[in-house]
C-alpha cells in the first residue's frame, strides 16, 4: 500500500489532504489517521494538536466540536446526532464509544439509521459534554446527555449513564464513584502550555 503522505510511513493525512476533508475547521499540529472513517465533516470541528487514531469513525451529525490537545484512540466512535463537545486536554482511550443519540430497543419504537424519526418515537438524542482534563478509559461506553465535570474519568470497560462529579473517577456498570483524581495536572498544563509558548 502506497504511503498517502509520500513522507516514509507516516500513516497521518499530509496538510494539503487535511484541507480537502471538508472539516468545519481545524487547527494547527492535526493529526488525523488515513484510516479513520469522517461522517459529515461539515459538522467537525477540530482545535491544534489534536490526534485521531487508526480506525477511529466520527459521525458529525448535529456537530462535533473538539478542543485543543486532544486524543481519541484507535478504534473508537463518537456519534454526533445529538453534539459532542471535547474541551481542551479531554480523550478517549482506545474502543470508546460516544453515543449522543441512540434508538430505543424495548420494542416502542423502530430501530436503525434507514427509519425515519417518526416511527422512532423514543429515540433519545442529546449532547455530551467531555469538560477539561476528562476522559474514558480503555472500552467504555458514553450515553446521550451526560456530562463528564472537570477532571473526572472512567476505568476500563465502564457505562457512564449520568453525569460525573468534577475530578472524580468512576468504574463499573453501572458506574461508581471510586477515587478523587489529584489536580496537580493543572499545574502541569500551566507549565507545559508555558513551554510551548501558548501563554
Amino acid at each position: 500500500m502506497s504511503d498517502p503522505v509520500g513522507e516514509g510511513h507516516s500513516s497521518f493525512y499530509s496538510e494539503k489532504q487535511l484541507s480537502s476533508l471538508g472539516l468545519k475547521c481545524y487547527g494547527s499540529n492535526v493529526l488525523i489517521s488515513n484510516k479513520a472513517c469522517i461522517y459529515k465533516p461539515d459538522q467537525i470541528s477540530l482545535g491544534s494538536y489534536v490526534r485521531i487514531d487508526d480506525f477511529t469513525l466520527l459521525s458529525g451529525g448535529s456537530g462535533i466540536s473538539i478542543g485543543n490537545f486532544v486524543h481519541i484512540g484507535a478504534y473508537s466512535a463518537l456519534y454526533g446526532g445529538g453534539g459532542i463537545l471535547m474541551e481542551d486536554f479531554s480523550g478517549l482511550a482506545p474502543r470508546c464509544t460516544v453515543l449522543s443519540e441512540m434508538d430505543d430497543f424495548l420494542g416502542k419504537s423502530l430501530t436503525g439509521p434507514t427509519i425515519p424519526r417518526k416511527y422512532k418515537p423514543s429515540y433519545k438524542s442529546a449532547i455530551i459534554v467531555f469538560r477539561q482534563h476528562s476522559g474514558l478509559g480503555v472500552n467504555s461506553t458514553i450515553l446521550p446527555g451526560v456530562e463528564l465535570g472537570e477532571g473526572s474519568g472512567s476505568g476500563a470497560h465502564t457505562l457512564i449513564t449520568k453525569d460525573c462529579e468534577p475530578w472524580m473517577m468512576y468504574i463499573g456498570n453501572p458506574i461508581n464513584r471510586v477515587i478523587r483524581r489529584s489536580k496537580n495536572i493543572l499545574k502541569l498544563k500551566h507549565q507545559f502550555l508555558e513551554e510551548l509558548g501558548e501563554i
